[in-house]
């Protein structure tokens, strides 16, 4: 029960010493006259603050993917994470396969009639995505440079890769893959050539490849009395001499 205002409180303490004064003889105070008094302390309006209500709006969270969902496209046209299909993995491999699938919430397609769409086929080849061409997915250069190209054997390095949009294929979407390394420092083979062939018995093609012991080695026995000179243009030549930093000629 909310506690009484001040003026009620006054209201009513002059009201009890009023009934008191009737009953004493002293003075006149008719029953309707008590009660309109007694209906006008009830009516008076409370003191007390009320707090406003405050409206709770509900919002509805759109979904990551309907950034990549065309609006009233083909059904079969919409990128896999628009879709959800139920995949068969006991097909074969690199035989077209035939899936029922369904528009995910909030996505709009149609079919050839421009009729609404929610289920529908779709056909695809069966494969795993870590099976698809290199063109089809792409990979994080992240880790590409802490390893070694120019090696026996040739190193590779874990990238995480990703599929394109609108391929589709059976599993996770997002895999790990060995790649060989494949970056460069910026050095080009035909500079690396032409030095080795003009100036390599001073040892500038060494020198340019960032192989400094080499290139002092070079240098002091005069290209290894012309024998170690043939020798690097030919090693050269083929690639098997690269860059000291490991990276790929460009």
């Amino acid at each position: 029960m909310a506690a009484l205002s001040p003026l009620k409180r006054l209201v009513r303490v002059v009201l009890f010493l009023s009934q008191l004064y009737v009953f004493s003889g002293r003075g006149s105070m008719s029953l309707e006259q008590f009660k309109a008094a007694a209906q006008l302390v009830e009516d008076q309006p409370s003191s007390s603050t009320t707090l406003p209500s405050i409206k709770v709006v509900e919002t509805t969270a759109t979904p990551d993917y309907l950034s990549k969902c065309p609006s009233n496209g083909l059904c079969i046209k919409l990128p896999a994470d628009c879709m959800t299909c139920h995949t068969n993995h006991s097909c074969i491999y690199g035989k077209p396969v035939t899936f029922d699938c369904k528009a995910k919430p909030q996505v709009m397609c149609v079919d050839d009639n421009h009729q609404r769409q929610e289920n529908f086929t779709f056909n695809m080849t069966c494969q795993y995505c870590w099976q698809l061409p290199p063109s089809e997915y792409e990979c994080s250069k992240s880790n590409s440079s802490i390893c070694m190209t120019v090696s026996c054997p040739r190193q590779r390095y874990n990238a995480t890769c990703t599929v394109r949009d609108h391929v589709h294929c059976l599993g996770n979407r997002v895999f790990l893959k060995m790649l060989y390394c494949n970056w460069t420092g910026g050095y080009k083979w035909s500079t690396a050539l032409t030095l080795s062939i003009t100036l390599g018995g001073f040892g500038a093609d060494r020198f340019y490849l960032g192989q400094w012991r080499e290139g002092l080695g070079k240098l002091f026995s005069f290209g290894g009395l012309g024998i170690w000179t043939l020798i690097d243009v030919f090693l050269i030549c083929v690639g098997y001499v690269g860059p000291a930093d490991g990276s790929l000629y460009i």
